[in-house]
């Protein structure tokens, strides 16, 4: 495996305390070529590595073929590196086993496979599925058409003005009737890491399984799901420098050997037949029909381009980042930071006093700073904070204080000409 050479410069202590992420920036094509942008819009999604563009490109030109199903050499090519892509995703996540990890499209795929294929196995009319008042719309409206169909209540904890959950009101709305709690790990409109450890032995001694979305942590946070001990825990690719339209769930072997498939066709069977069908065991039987074989592929590539790197020394950065990110826009007056929970994922969310948020991010826009504006997918967050939406800057590994720099400087402009 290539070898970084900021990796091996951290990994020495000849580093500085700051870390210049100048190499890293050299392994992103768009980031290195494309000198006059700022990307700060990592939550929505994240460049692509030389490395993922590779394995992606190596597979269509020297590999291209189904997987599972031919007796060629090319399709045994593939599928061993299909399967290879799964045992590096399990060990990435602490998963105990390969057979755990489920491909998917993404979060969202994932997060509607549980609803829709284990919920039924939990609710009855009168249960209750929690969820709080920060998730996104792939966290909440699964939930809420699992709860219609079962005669089901959805709940939601409250959120505290400084984007932390209310703790209290979470132990208050948690009770014998909660059969599934779907948390996300990481707020991708606030950058609130929420304490899911804690959470998740809180809804299993009240007998309750846990869903988490981690969508927004998966680049930033080295997870254990060992140490989580959460049931379910969805990702998607592109937002750890992956490609698009590739993820995960990753759920406990039990779980999904009970589950029925909610998907059928190809792949997912062991024998047909007019009369009846027998599945295939997981994780196979979610997946139905050709898989994005070429994006599974991409996201091994991903993972071992982060298994390269000295991830404390990548949080270490990119907390440097929101906090100069943070301690430089509090200095711009009549401008507000919307979210500043005690623990945050590099995620900043702000309003200007009388602007619009989208007016805000095309004046960035046309100085070359790429920010998310809106309601970020969280109107009922925005709903709870009396807010129309914000704009957001978010960091990733090959972000720099120069990005940082671009950033506050378009906003000042942009306040000069509201």
């Amino acid at each position: 495996m290539k070898t970084n050479p900021a990796t091996s410069v951290a990994k020495t202590g000849a580093a500085t305390t700051r870390w210049n992420p100048s190499p890293w920036r050299q392994d992103f094509p768009l980031i290195a070529e494309q000198t006059g942008l700022a990307y700060l819009d990592n939550a929505a999604t994240t460049q692509k590595p030389t490395a993922v563009l590779n394995a992606v490109r190596a597979y269509y030109r020297e590999r291209n073929a189904n997987v599972h199903r031919a007796a060629h050499q090319l399709s045994d090519a593939a599928t061993r590196a299909f399967e290879a892509a799964r045992e590096k995703v399990a060990a990435r996540f602490g998963a105990s086993s390969a057979k755990e990890v489920i491909w998917t499209r993404g979060t969202t795929e994932a997060i509607n496979l549980v609803a829709a294929a284990y919920a039924p196995l939990v609710l009855a009319e009168g249960d209750n599925v929690l969820i709080s008042r920060m998730e996104h719309h792939s966290n909440i409206v699964p939930w809420q058409i699992a709860c219609s169909r079962f005669g089901a209540r959805l709940r939601a904890v409250a959120v505290l003005p400084n984007g932390e959950l209310d703790l209290d009101d979470f132990d208050a709305k948690l009770d014998e009737r909660t059969k599934i709690v779907a948390l996300s790990h990481v707020s991708n409109a606030l950058g609130t890491v929420n304490p899911v450890a804690d959470l998740t032995a809180r809804a299993k001694a009240a007998g309750a399984a846990v869903v988490v979305d981690g969508a927004q942590a998966a680049a930033h946070i080295e997870i254990d799901l060992r140490a989580l001990g959460c049931d379910f825990y969805a990702f998607s690719g592109h937002k750890m420098y992956a490609p698009t339209g590739i993820g995960a769930l990753i759920g406990r072997q039990e779980l999904l050997e009970a589950m029925p498939p909610w998907q059928t066709g190809g792949e997912m069977i062991e024998h047909v037949r007019i009369e009846a069908t027998t599945y295939a065991p997981p994780p196979f039987k979610f997946e139905a029909g050709t898989p994005n074989i070429a994006g599974a592929i991409g996201l091994a590539a991903a993972v071992d381009y982060l298994n390269d790197l000295d991830f404390a020394r990548v949080a270490s950065h990119e907390a440097d980042l929101l906090a100069y990110a943070t301690a430089s826009l509090n200095q711009i007056n009549g401008l507000r930071i919307v979210g500043t929970a005690g623990n945050k994922s590099p995620v900043l969310s702000f309003l200007a006093q009388g602007a619009h948020p989208h007016d805000i991010g095309a004046l960035l826009d046309q100085q070359g700073v790429a920010v998310r504006a809106g309601h970020h997918c969280a109107m009922p967050l925005m709903e709870t904070l009396g807010l129309p939406g914000t704009v957001r800057a978010s960091f990733g590994l090959y972000n720099s204080r120069a990005d940082v720099d671009a950033l506050v400087t378009a906003v000042h402009k942009a306040l000069s000409l509201l």
